[in-house]
């Protein structure tokens, strides 16, 4: 069925006080992303002709994550959803068509839902529609209570604690997402008033309002409560993540990735896994990380922004910082970190070392506690490492520095020079044994 032309108005202008912090509440992180970005890509995929997003006047920090094409509107004082909705006439009040109003603390609302609830709407002929579900014991038991009528419209809204006991005993609970035409929108909000609880204006009344003018108003049922999820504690801003993290793998698994633990394993939205690919336990997939088909990465993984090739190996203690890249069988050990540096096809860095801004051939091996020194003080500097090298144990490489395919280091050497293809490179001073200097110390 063809809807009218869309519009979001997102309420994002809320102190979020419960959250007891600095940063405000929308911008904490919940799988990679702040809380208004997952409400933000929801509303994307439903391809609205305009979205305003209402911060309060001083949120610049909101402002300041707003896509590009996004509009901001100020709420000057905290009043109420009613006036937080009403601000964003300034930007939409020569919008003609629907006007999706929700909050912008709902992470786990997924477009799906949001386009359903516009057909409902378009198909009843209705002034607005309201999504609802049924509370559980978790989620809704404060929500406002949807009161319908006989022909099973909706008749009101009310507040939880603006409630009868007649009225907290329902059910059926209002998720914070509307649906109304943009020719009754705007004259119901200017005539809210403060007759409630708060003293605030409600967009709840709204609805009311519309239904004393002989409006309908429709109420779309959704299954499962999540989709209202809202965040307002640190407890909330987790469960939302878990339940994020659980989409994210189950599709992942669903796309032929093997995950032997996904309630251990927190795996960003922007990361991309082929098919074949296997995650072990306590592994953590950030930013634009990208593993390639028949890779084994974790346990106890970290990888930020790396590239994990066709059948590498990475881990178990291992930490891939932004520009790791690992090529096709490479292999990065037990207690190693690499950041911006590149393993060819083959290599391996099995344990214990640090490889920072370093270019590694294919089937090169680096010893255990190889480290290579990059910081000269003023910038950072790059080792190169050829094809078919073979380092030995405890190697410190003091870039910039290059070492020749096939060629050859001492353990315990500090490479501060060149060497080249085919070469043995020992640098460490020569041994000398003191006779008798234990049992004079003892003495």
């Amino acid at each position: 069925m063809t809807t009218p032309p869309l519009a979001c108005v997102i309420l994002a202008a809320g102190r979020g006080t419960r959250m007891k912090s600095d940063t405000p509440k929308l911008l904490h992180r919940a799988c990679g992303r702040p809380v208004l970005a997952w409400v933000l890509e929801a509303i994307a995929e439903l391809a609205p002709a305009r979205t305003v997003v209402v911060v309060a006047s001083d949120g610049d920090a909101v402002r300041a994550i707003l896509p590009t094409g996004v509009e901001a509107a100020t709420q000057e004082r905290p009043l109420g959803t009613g006036d937080a909705a009403r601000s964003a006439q300034a930007v939409l009040g020569d919008f003609a068509g629907d006007i999706l109003v929700m909050n912008g603390d709902h992470p786990l609302t997924d477009p799906a839902s949001l386009r359903d609830m516009a057909v409902a709407r378009a198909q009843a002929g209705a002034a607005a529609a309201v999504l609802t579900f049924t509370r559980t014991q978790t989620i809704g038991a404060d929500f406002g209570r949807i009161v319908r009528g006989p022909d099973g419209a909706v008749e009101r809204i009310v507040e939880q604690r603006d409630t009868t006991p007649e009225q907290r005993a329902l059910t059926e609970v209002n998720t914070g997402i509307y649906l109304f035409r943009s020719d009754l929108l705007w004259p119901a909000l200017e005539r809210l008033d403060t007759a409630n609880d708060q003293g605030e204006l409600y967009l709840t009344d709204a609805v009311e309002l519309l239904v004393a003018d002989g409006h309908t108003v429709a109420g779309h049922h959704h299954d499962d409560p999540a989709v209202a999820l809202g965040i307002n504690t640190r407890a909330d801003l987790a469960a939302a993540a878990a339940l994020l993290r659980d989409r994210i793998n189950l599709a992942h698994m669903l796309a032929g990735v093997t995950i032997i633990d996904p309630a251990t394993t927190w795996i960003e939205p922007g990361v991309t896994i082929a098919a074949d690919a296997c995650i072990q336990p306590f592994t953590m997939l950030s930013g634009t990380t990208a593993i390639g088909a028949g890779a084994t990465v974790g346990p106890h993984v970290v990888a930020v922004d790396a590239t994990i090739g066709p059948g590498a190996s990475v881990g178990p203690f291992c930490y891939l910082r932004p520009g790791a890249a690992l090529s096709e069988n490479a292999k990065a050990g037990t207690f190693v970190e690499i950041k911006n540096s590149e393993l060819g096809a083959g290599s391996k860095v099995p344990h214990l070392s640090y490889i920072g801004d370093a270019s590694i051939g294919p089937g090169t091996n680096i010893g255990a506690g190889g480290i290579t020194a990059n910081y000269d003080g003023r910038a950072k500097q790059r080792t190169t490492i050829g094809k078919d090298v073979h380092t030995s144990c405890d190697n410190v490489f003091v870039a910039p520095v290059t070492i020749g395919d096939g060629a050859w280091t001492a353990a315990g050497s500090v490479i501060t020079e060149d060497v080249p293809p085919e070469a043995l490179a020992v640098a460490r001073a020569h041994q000398k044994n003191i006779e008798g200097y234990g049992r004079r110390k003892r003495s």
